[in-house]
C-alpha cells in the first residue's frame, strides 16, 4: 500500500482529525450491543494520545436523514470509548459550529474529543465543500480509520482531504487494505473465493472480477437457485431473481469457456415454509419439490466446499451459505466458518468480507480464528469488485 499512514506522521502537539467508524448497533436503551468497530479503532486513537497529539474523532451512526435525531446520538459511544481507553472522552453537542470549535480549541495534548453524529447534517452525505471545510478547521492533520465508509465520497471521507496537506490511513484502514489488496492483487495459490448471500445482483461484479483470479469459485446462499433456474432446474419456492436468469446463464457459459472451476452446491436443506420451525429435509439440488424452498447448503456440499478450502492458501469469503439467522439453517454457514478456521491453522490467509459474513463468523465464535474479518461490508465488496474507493484514493501517497 503506497499511502501515507499514521506511522509516517508526527502528531505531537498537533490536533488530529480522525474519521472513525462508530456506526455500532444500539438497543432500545441506547446501550451498545456490539462494540467491535470501536475496539478496532483503539490502536489509532491510543497512538495519537500516547504520542502527545489531540484526537478529534468524527463518525456517523445510523440513518438520521440529515437532521438531529436523539436515538442516533453518539453520546453513548463517548462513554463507552472512555472506559475502553481509560481516560476521559469529551463530547461535542454538534460536529460543526461554535460550541464544537470552542471544545476543540481548549483541547490539550493527550486529550480526546468525539463530535456528534456527522449525518445530523445533510451536507455530510452530499459532500458539501463548506461543511467539509468546517470539519477540516478542527485539525492540523487528517487520519481516516473508517474503512467501512471508504466507499462513500462524503464530506468526512473525501471532501475534507482537500483542505489538508497530510491525509493518512489509520491502523485499521491500513490492515484492511493490506489484506484485501493481497486477496485481489497478489494471492498465494491455490486461491479460493466463496460467495453467498441472497442475490446475484449484489455480487455480479465480484464474480466477474474474481473469475480471472481464483482457482475455484464456490457459490452458496440464495443466489445459487438463480443459477439452477438458468440450467432449467426446478427450484420450488426458493429465492429467485427472475431478471437475472439470463445473466446467470451467461456466467455459467463464461466459466465453462474459460475453464474456470465454479462449484455449485450438490445438495441443500429445504423447508416447507420460511420459518425456523418449518418441516425440513436434505435433498439433491436436482430434486427440490414444488412448494418447498432452499434454506441452506447440504452435508455433501459442506464436505465438498470444506475440502476445497482445506487445499487453499488464500481464501476470501463474502456472504452466508443459507438463512443463518435461523438456528436450524445455520449449519452450512457455520461449517464454512470452521473450514476457514482450520485452513488458517494450516497457514492459509483467510479473509472474511464484512457484513453478514462477519456476523456469521462471530455467531460461530470464530472471528479470532481467521486471518482477517473486515469491518466494512459494502467497502470490502466494492474493493473485491476492483473498484477504487474514494476514501482511499483521497489519502496522500507516500513520496
Amino acid at each position: 500500500m503506497n499511502k501515507l499512514t499514521i506511522d509516517d506522521v508526527n502528531v505531537k502537539g498537533k490536533c488530529v482529525l480522525v474519521r472513525v467508524d462508530f456506526n455500532v448497533p444500539l438497543d432500545e436503551n441506547q446501550r451498545i450491543t456490539d462494540d467491535t468497530r470501536i475496539v478496532e479503532s483503539l490502536p489509532t486513537i491510543k497512538k495519537i494520545l500516547n504520542d502527545g497529539g489531540r484526537a478529534v474523532l468524527m463518525s456517523h451512526l445510523g440513518r438520521p436523514k440529515g437532521k438531529p435525531t436523539p436515538q442516533f446520538s453518539l453520546k453513548p459511544v463517548a462513554g463507552h470509548l472512555a472506559k475502553l481507553i481509560g481516560r476521559e472522552v469529551q463530547f461535542a453537542p454538534d460536529c460543526i459550529g461554535p460550541d464544537a470549535a470552542k471544545m476543540v480549541g481548549t483541547l490539550k495534548d493527550g486529550e480526546c474529543l468525539l463530535l456528534e453524529n456527522l449525518r445530523f447534517h445533510k451536507e455530510e452525505e452530499a459532500n458539501e465543500a463548506e461543511f467539509a471545510k468546517q470539519l477540516a478547521g478542527f485539525g492540523d492533520v487528517y487520519v481516516n480509520d473508517a474503512f467501512g465508509s471508504a466507499h462513500r465520497a462524503h464530506a468526512s471521507t473525501e471532501g475534507v482531504t482537500r483542505f489538508f496537506k497530510m491525509n493518512a490511513a489509520g491502523y485499521l484502514m491500513r490492515k484492511e487494505l493490506e489484506y484485501l489488496t493481497k486477496a485481489v492483487g497478489n494471492p498465494a495459490p491455490p486461491y479460493v473465493a466463496i460467495l453467498g448471500g441472497a442475490k446475484i445482483s449484489g455480487k455480479i461484479d465480484v464474480i466477474q472480477n474474481l473469475m480471472t483470479k481464483v482457482d475455484a469459485l464456490l457459490i452458496g446462499g440464495g443466489m445459487m437457485f438463480t443459477f439452477y433456474k438458468a440450467q432449467g432446474m426446478e427450484i420450488g419456492n426458493s429465492l429467485l431473481e427472475e431478471d437475472k436468469v439470463d445473466l446467470a446463464r451467461r456466467i455459467l457459459a463464461d466459466t465453462q469457456f474459460k475453464k474456470i472451476r465454479m462449484l455449485l452446491p450438490e445438495d441443500c436443506v429445504i423447508a416447507n415454509k420460511f420459518d425456523n420451525n418449518a418441516t425440513s429435509k436434505v435433498v439433491s439440488v436436482k430434486a427440490i419439490p414444488l412448494g418447498w424452498q432452499g434454506m441452506d447448503i447440504g452435508p455433501e456440499t459442506v464436505k465438498m466446499f470444506s475440502e476445497e478450502i482445506g487445499r487453499a492458501r488464500t481464501v476470501v469469503w463474502n456472504g452466508p451459505m443459507g438463512v443463518f439467522e435461523m438456528g436450524r439453517f445455520a449449519h452450512g454457514t457455520n461449517a464454512i466458518a470452521r473450514a476457514l478456521a482450520d485452513a488458517t491453522k494450516k497457514g492459509a490467509t483467510t479473509i472474511v468480507g464484512g457484513g453478514d459474513s462477519a456476523a456469521a463468523v462471530a455467531n460461530a465464535g470464530l472471528e479470532k480464528s481467521v486471518s482477517h474479518v473486515s469491518t466494512g461490508g459494502g467497502a470490502s465488496l466494492e474493493f473485491l469488485e476492483g473498484k477504487i474507493l474514494p476514501g482511499v484514493a483521497a489519502l496522500s501517497d507516500k513520496d
